[in-house]
């Protein structure tokens, strides 16, 4: 199998981000977890690091180093890890062989998400861990839902938008880094019917796919624009 092929195969991205952007994604991931399990233990020193769900860790990687992905908007990180979340410990009181309830935790959370149109991976490890968490998050039941982890949802997505905030490029959510309104008539303007055409073909595909619609769009008015260059 050649190189080119097998990298392909394997998925390895072919277009690399700027070392400063790297950088930036790490800092921010970093600085956002310090405050996040800072947070947490000051307000409830006893529990320790049940505090902070280990899923926020995976979340962080979506806000800081993809945060205009559709997998990282507010909707999908806060409502994808408390639906999880209350999906594992239903679960966990209901099914008694924990590989089979953590399995079925894991499923059902993938279509709960894909249900409420708020897909977002770590919700799965939320789910997981609602079930083979432990006993100190079993005896937390139904709270688990709302602290550590919706509150620890909650307050990622404000720290993203903070953080962020001060990278005029990576604002966060998307929406706001969205570009200003394109003049009618200019040449970067893309007509009504090539974006419903788009957003017709994507709905085709019938699979997630990764990329906002505003990001697509983007993506449209460059490859117009050098066209004509």
């Amino acid at each position: 199998m050649p190189a080119s092929s097998f990298r392909k195969w394997l998925g390895v991205e072919m277009i690399a981000v700027s070392v400063p952007e790297r950088v930036v994604s790490g800092a921010g991931a970093t600085l956002a977890m310090l405050v996040l399990l800072a947070g947490a233990t000051w307000a409830l020193p006893s529990e320790g690091a049940l505090a902070v769900v280990a899923s926020m860790g995976a979340s962080a990687v979506l806000l800081f180093a993809v945060p205009h992905g559709p997998l990282s908007q507010p909707w999908p990180v806060i409502a994808g890890h408390t639906v999880s979340a209350l999906i594992g410990v239903v679960c966990a009181r209901n099914i008694p062989h924990p590989w089979l309830a953590a399995a079925c935790a894991v499923g059902l959370a993938v279509f709960a998400m894909h249900q409420w149109r708020c897909i977002h991976p770590p919700g799965g490890a939320t789910a997981f861990t609602a079930v083979l968490g432990g006993p100190a998050i079993q005896r937390l039941g139904y709270d688990f839902v709302l602290f550590p982890v919706l509150a620890n949802a909650v307050a990622l997505v404000l720290l993203a938008v903070l953080i962020n905030l001060a990278f005029r490029w990576r604002r966060y959510p998307a929406a706001w880094n969205a570009p200003a309104t394109q003049k009618p008539g200019t040449h970067e303007e893309i007509p009504d019917e090539t974006h419903a055409r788009v957003l017709q073909a994507v709905r085709e595909l019938d699979s997630f796919v990764d990329i906002t619609e505003e990001d697509l769009i983007r993506l449209l008015r460059m490859l117009s624009k050098h066209s004509q260059s």
